[in-house]
């Protein structure tokens, strides 16, 4: 397999399509990889995410905002982050604007979303 994929640094659009597809045939498989091909898997998500982040990087956004659309996008309730953040009320805040996000409850946040912590502070 990794002869047919032969991961590299990403440098265009038409390699970064190239690796999506190859990493989307992995993930395909699910839990059927070989040992090699999950470490070609992983290998591929670093390069895809090295040339995303050059070239797609996300748009800084306030941590109220960034939490709103993160709780969107994976259908969730902010119910659901009430043990993340400690309290509903704390919670209620975060996402109205009126408290910031403490360090400890971004890298939290980051953990549960696996996203980096910088887009909470």
């Amino acid at each position: 397999m990794l002869g047919r994929i032969i991961p590299v640094a990403i440098d265009s659009e038409e390699e970064y399509e190239r690796m999506l597809a190859a990493a989307e045939r992995l993930m395909d498989r699910g839990e059927n990889l070989t040992e090699e091909e999950g470490k070609l898997l992983r290998l591929l998500g670093i390069l895809i995410e090295d040339y995303e982040q050059r070239n797609y990087p996300l748009p800084k956004a306030p941590p109220d905002e960034m939490l709103k659309e993160l709780l969107e996008e994976k259908g969730l309730k902010p119910s659901d982050l009430w043990p993340v953040i400690g309290s509903k009320s704390h919670l209620s805040e975060i996402l109205s604007g009126k408290r910031a996000v403490s360090k400890s409850q971004a890298k939290k946040l980051a953990e549960f979303f696996r996203v980096s912590v910088d887009l909470f502070i």
